[in-house]
């Protein structure tokens, strides 16, 4: 009889877990947030131990995982509305590589080891680090790298082309802007421009180099 339990209670378990995991969202593995790992862990252990205890009621475990479920919808709406959540919870984007030369105060800051970045940059097809013109540790722990032949067209060899966020759910990125030499007040009279005067209906704007804005607005409701 127990062993029918235990049957019964992991094909349940495994169509629960499938629901939860997808109205959690369509992330790959590789994606996930430290957030949404943690979470994955804890109801991946509940899971287990309720199937191991068939004498304790499934209801009891079955709470935990809902309890969990709540928790990782609540923070993933929390990231989506506010950036200094998202930055608290799953980091920014660090360069650790700028124009052939290593960042090595953000190497030691990301705990990154030159072992890590010469075999993340011979996966991206790099054989040389004098080769980057952008290396940039997405949030993921992935690298993504911008070779100096693709920032440089042979129509633009001066053309900074690493596109950067410089408005985000409504707020300047500052820091960003600095980067790449412009100023909010420049941003501004660009956006007045094409017809965009308040910042706040912006889902997103991006600049490169150039100054060549990207502007998506959000939808109204």
């Amino acid at each position: 009889m127990e062993y029918y339990t235990i049957i019964y209670r992991t094909l349940f378990i495994y169509l629960i877990l499938l629901g939860i995991f997808r109205m959690m969202g369509k992330r790959e593995i590789g994606q996930l947030s430290v957030l949404d790992f943690i979470v994955f862990i804890m109801i991946a252990e509940m899971a287990v131990i309720s199937i191991e205890n068939p004498e304790e009621p499934m209801l009891k475990h079955l709470t935990g995982i809902f309890v969990m479920f709540v928790i990782q919808i609540i923070f993933s709406l929390l990231s989506l509305w506010s950036k200094k959540f998202r930055e608290l919870a799953d980091g920014k984007p660090t360069i650790l590589i700028e124009k052939g030369k290593v960042n090595d105060y953000e190497m030691k800051m990301s705990r990154y080891n030159f072992d890590d970045l010469l075999s993340q940059l011979r996966e991206n097809n790099v054989k040389s680090i004098a080769d980057v013109e952008f290396g940039i540790l997405e949030t993921t722990g992935k690298l993504s790298v911008i070779t100096k032949e693709e920032s440089s067209p042979p129509k633009q060899k001066n053309a900074a082309s690493l596109v950067f966020p410089v408005v985000l759910d409504g707020n300047i990125q500052e820091e960003h802007l600095t980067k790449l030499g412009f100023t909010p007040l420049w941003l501004r009279q660009q956006l007045k421009k094409i017809g965009v005067t308040d910042l706040k209906s912006i889902a997103i704007c991006t600049v490169d180099g150039n100054g060549s804005l990207y502007v998506d607005q959000k939808d109204k409701k």
